[in-house]
């Protein structure tokens, strides 16, 4: 007895659909990724200043122009000074970055990215 065989697979309508769900998450991600990049690069930019020698006896504002120099470099746009909180401690500083970044998506929904970081700047040495 012959037996037929039937095809298998995605039908074209249900390939339209799984195209459109991965193409509007890829979308998301490219939405989203530069967010984190500049997060990442604040990340870096405190933890390069950190690292300087003498920090802890720096003044503040000498400490921010450190900070805002390594973020220059890194192309970043939405971390302004108002966004950055310097703290006395035992032995040096307290660094906190609190900033917001919103990004459109589609018509007038909004993707918001809210960030906070903080390091400690307690490193002495010579300057």
């Amino acid at each position: 007895m012959k037996t037929m065989k039937t095809q298998r697979g995605m039908t074209l309508t249900s390939f339209l659909a799984v195209a459109v769900v991965v193409g509007f998450g890829l979308y998301v991600a490219m939405k989203l990724f530069p967010m984190y990049q500049e997060y990442y690069a604040v990340k870096s930019a405190l933890k390069g200043v950190a690292n300087e020698p003498g920090v802890a006896g720096m003044e503040p504002g000498k400490v921010q122009e450190m900070f805002f120099r390594r973020l220059y470099i890194n192309y970043s746009e939405n971390v302004k000074p108002a966004n950055v909180k310097m703290q006395r401690v035992n032995g040096g500083w307290n660094m906190k970055v609190n900033y917001e970044v919103r990004q459109p998506l589609v018509g007038n929904l909004d993707v918001v990215g809210k960030f906070d970081t903080q390091q400690e700047l307690t490193r002495s040495g010579a300057q």
